[in-house]
Parts: structure tokens; sequence; C-alpha cells
């Protein structure tokens, strides 16, 4: 009798301790599985984009169309290599035209030209040369034909604009002028020359 008594008073003790016994039971397997369970890989972080090309083009030729199927612009060159990410067109021997929304056409030649993806910003580089050809305004008048030469020469094809910041050489109908920068925009039709300026301005012979 006394020893069930006993075992009935240590089963009460028990008894109060057992919700704490589990509970260190539990956190006990817990630890033992997250120290069993295999780590789970970490991504990698992604490689830097390296201003490598991914694809080369020879002899080639490439056109693009607006909306309405007329074409916008057309580029040539012997050797040409993308770089994705730039997205922009190294070309060697590159020669281009292009054609604003209202149909002017302008063409520039180069050494080597580092383009964006439509070619409407182009970077010229040796015996670089942008061309306006002659047009008619929404006036009427007749705008000279005008003509860039330089070493460099950044043209922005669909604005109309074009800039150095070397010396460069400006022949606008028979007027010609030379200077160390210049940026010219041609819809605003405002033009500025800096550093050593010269300008050889021929008289009109119209009447």
């Amino acid at each position: 009798m006394i020893k069930l008594i006993l075992i009935r008073a240590a089963w009460d003790r028990l008894s109060l301790y057992l919700p704490v016994i589990l509970m260190a039971v539990l956190a006990l397997g817990t630890y033992w599985l997250v120290r069993s369970t295999p780590m789970l890989m970490v991504p990698e972080p992604e490689a830097p984009v390296r201003h490598e090309p991914d694809y080369f083009m020879r002899k080639f030729s490439v056109k693009t169309f607006d909306g309405a199927g007329r074409l916008k612009s057309e580029v040539w060159g012997t050797d040409a290599r993308h770089f994705p990410d730039t997205d922009t067109l190294e070309i060697d021997m590159v020669r281009i035209r292009s054609f604003n929304e209202e149909g002017r056409l302008t063409t520039a030649t180069a050494n080597r030209a580092l383009t964006n993806g439509d070619a409407t910003e182009v970077q010229l580089f040796g015996n670089a040369r942008v061309v306006r050809e002659p047009v008619v305004d929404k006036s009427g008048q007749t705008q000279s034909r005008m003509e860039f030469r330089g070493e460099f020469l950044h043209a922005f094809m669909d604005t109309e604009r074009v800039k150095s910041h070397k010396p460069v050489e400006l022949v606008r109908g028979s007027d010609q002028f030379t200077a160390d920068t210049m940026d010219f925009d041609n819809l605003d039709r405002v033009m500025q020359l800096k550093g050593r300026v010269k300008g050889i301005l021929v008289p009109s012979t119209a009447k």
C-alpha cells in the first residue's frame, strides 16, 4: 500500500514537469534535425557583365525601317562587333545613310564608328565626315548643303545635331569655318564654335 502511494506521488510530481520535459526533447530534436540536414546551395552572385562582343559581322549592310515601312537608316561596314552590355555596335570603315521624320537625308562616314542600336546616335573616329544634303524647308527656303569634317564627330541623326570636342571644319554652301570645338543644332539653327575660330564667308551672287 505504501509503495502504491509512493509511486502515485512520484507520478503526480513527474506529470508536473512533463510539459517542460517534452519541450526540451522537442527542442533537442529540432536542433539535431537542423544540424543533420544538408545546407541548400547558396546561389552564386551573377558574374559582372564584361564589355566583350557577342557576335561579329563582316562586309555587311543593315537596314532599319519605321512603323510605316519607310527606310529609316542603312549602315555599311567592313567589320562590326556588337557589345551586349551597352547594346552598341563598333564598325570599321563605316558608311551610314539616315532619314529623319521629314525624309531629310544625312550621311556619315569614318574609319571607325560606335553606334547605338538603331544608329540614331553615332560617334565617328578618324576621317570623320557628316553631310546633310540641301533641302527646302516648310517656309519654302532652301537650306544649303552642310558638311562637317574632323577626327571625331558625334552625330545625332534624328535631331540633326553634330558635336565635337576636337578641331573641326564646317562647310555650309560656299562658306567655310574651322574651330577647336563645335556644337551645331540644325533644327534650332544654332551653331557654337569655340577656340581658334576662323571663317570664310562668300557673298551670295543671287540678285
